[in-house]
């Protein structure tokens, strides 16, 4: 069976539809990224989590800052900078979103700073500067890189989590950061080359030959089936475990 040539849906949870209420829909849900959101924001709950000190509300309001800064703005940056999910989406909504989510988040952290002490605001500051430089590739695209990812998107979340529990950075903190940059690296180099082949590839062509001597097409599917089981099995394997530590850490208060 032949594949159909062309770009594909740009990610695997991407919704179709046809008419005009369902294609709304859809690009609204493939532009908040959910299943990376959520990966997100269990980085969140790890870090907040590891802290001696735990506080729900905390908790609450440092997950609902990461969700509007990088749900909403950050994904609305990245779709008004080259429209990699070929949304409808007009530009001045997306602008509005992502200048919403990211005032929502400041304004979430500014809140905190008294409660956790001035020290927040560094990490506020830092989220800024890492949400506009990285989507809208400013620098001429410095900062839109791999190793930027993994620690903006991996490290950071666990160490602004941590810091606004416990008031200070410990050696757990920074360890359960290298965890969480070398597993946003992995994602990484699994997302990079399966969304490639999403939006970018017209036609795959080959075969593999093996030792018994059969052989064996390549095809898209082939190449980004692996890839893309891997990120949904990743991506429930963390959410699973954050909601394993909030539990524990909740009944044991």
């Amino acid at each position: 069976m032949n594949e159909p040539s062309g770009p594909l849906p740009p990610a695997f949870y991407a919704a179709t539809g046809h008419s005009a209420r369902r294609r709304a829909w859809a690009d609204w849900w493939v532009l908040l990224h959910a299943p990376y959101t959520l990966w997100n924001l269990s980085y969140v709950a790890v870090g907040a989590t590891l802290s001696p000190q735990f506080d729900t509300v905390r908790l609450i309001a440092t997950l609902l800052a990461f969700f509007l800064a990088v749900g909403l703005s950050a994904h609305a940056l990245d779709e008004l900078h080259d429209r990699p999910l070929r949304t409808s989406i007009p530009s001045a909504v997306l602008a509005a979103v992502s200048v919403v989510g990211i005032t929502g988040a400041v304004a979430l952290g500014v809140a905190g700073v008294y409660r956790v002490g001035p020290g927040l605001a560094v990490f506020i500051a830092v989220g800024v500067a890492l949400n506009c430089g990285y989507n809208l590739e400013l620098f001429h695209g410095r900062l839109h890189n791999d190793i930027i990812f993994a620690a903006a998107w991996g490290a950071f979340p666990v160490l602004t989590a941590y810091y606004a529990q416990a008031e200070t950075l410990r050696p757990a903190a920074l360890v359960a950061a290298a965890f969480a940059f070398w597993l946003s690296a992995a994602q990484r180099a699994l997302s990079t080359p399966a969304r490639s082949l999403r939006r970018r590839v017209q036609e795959v062509h080959g075969t593999i030959s093996y030792i018994d001597g059969h052989t064996e097409s390549v095809s898209r599917s082939t190449l980004l089936t692996p890839l893309e089981t891997a990120l949904k099995a990743t991506t429930w394997s963390v959410v699973a475990l954050a909601v394993a530590l909030i539990t524990y850490r909740i009944m044991d208060t």
